[in-house]
């Protein structure tokens, strides 16, 4: 289910018919111009997605007598749609506004051309529908790179982040992390809206990051390539110091790089988060420095 306030507001949509419902019945991001089913032919059609009628679907209907149109939009009105939108500002005939208040579905109209908005709305309802997961973490953005730092509390995440801050960095997400799969294989971060641009530094309490720092050092969205989980020293019994082994965590289905960092005083973590990233740029370009290190020492 989608918010209908917001799904208008997103998208910039006009409505000329609410349906009186909060939420619109929308299961599915994929979106259908309804030309064939305009000329009757309901065999393969799905009900369950958006309706957008562009130029083409609203000339074809004025080309119709008002009964023969008010009887084709009776018919498609009939079916459980979610909604449907016109695009382009295009006037809508008074028989289309009539089978949408007759059978109850919402109907919206938008200035935007009908490829552009169809590619728009794709986008939005792809991230809606995602399936989302919150984790306590802190998410800053490193050279291109989203790192998702995580760890007991207390550890020193939300300090490495200020510091990666300092040193031109950005931050999206501190101590709760929106996360949502927006395909099999990517996902996106965030921050909830209340805690946006916020961070917390024991000792000090709230800090706006954006007005400290300006603009620049923070961003709403990232995808998470790297998850780095920092432990005490004493935690972490045994690491790999070659840094052959690549693990990976699972999160929403996706597996992403993990590495556990130990965490000691007096070691600088965001040095430590920044050469992760950069390594992990290396690899997604094929050069994996402790491989060649090993190739070299056996060549020798």
């Amino acid at each position: 289910m989608i918010d209908a306030l917001l799904f208008q507001e997103n998208l910039d949509l006009e409505c000329l018919y609410p349906s009186g419902s909060d939420h619109l019945r929308i299961k599915t991001p994929e979106i259908v111009r309804p030309g064939l089913q305009l000329s009757g032919f309901y065999q393969y059609f799905d009900p369950d997605r958006i309706q957008v009628l562009g130029m083409m679907e609203m000339t074809y209907l004025r080309q119709m007598s008002s009964e023969k149109c008010s009887e084709v939009l009776k018919t498609f009105f009939s079916h459980a749609i979610p909604c449907v939108v016109v695009c382009r500002g295009l006037d809508v005939m008074p028989e289309m506004l009539s089978a949408a208040k007759s059978s109850e579905i919402p109907l919206y109209r938008t200035q935007q051309i009908t490829t552009r908005f169809c590619a728009r709305a794709t986008n939005y309802l792809n991230q809606c529908l995602a399936p989302h997961e919150e984790r306590h973490g802190v998410l800053v953005d490193v050279y291109g790179i989203g790192v998702l730092l995580i760890g007991r509390s207390g550890i020193g995440k939300s300090e490495a982040a200020l510091e990666l801050v300092k040193r031109g960095h950005q931050l999206v997400a501190d101590d709760l992390v929106d996360i949502c799969r927006i395909t099999e294989t990517r996902l996106i971060g965030t921050s909830p809206k209340q805690l946006r641009h916020y961070m917390e530094v024991r000792g000090i309490g709230l800090i706006d990051v954006q007005a400290l720092f300006g603009v620049g050092a923070v961003t709403n969205t990232r995808t998470i390539d790297l998850v780095i989980e920092l432990k005490s020293w004493e935690e972490v019994q045994d690491y790999d110091r070659l840094g052959l082994a690549e693990k990976t965590l699972n999160i929403l289905g996706v597996e992403v790089p993990w590495q556990i960092v130990p965490v000691a005083p007096g070691r600088n973590l965001a040095i430590v988060v920044e050469v992760s990233a950069r390594n992990l740029s290396l690899k997604r370009m094929g050069f994996n420095s402790a491989k060649q290190f090993l190739s070299t020492y056996k060549y020798d």
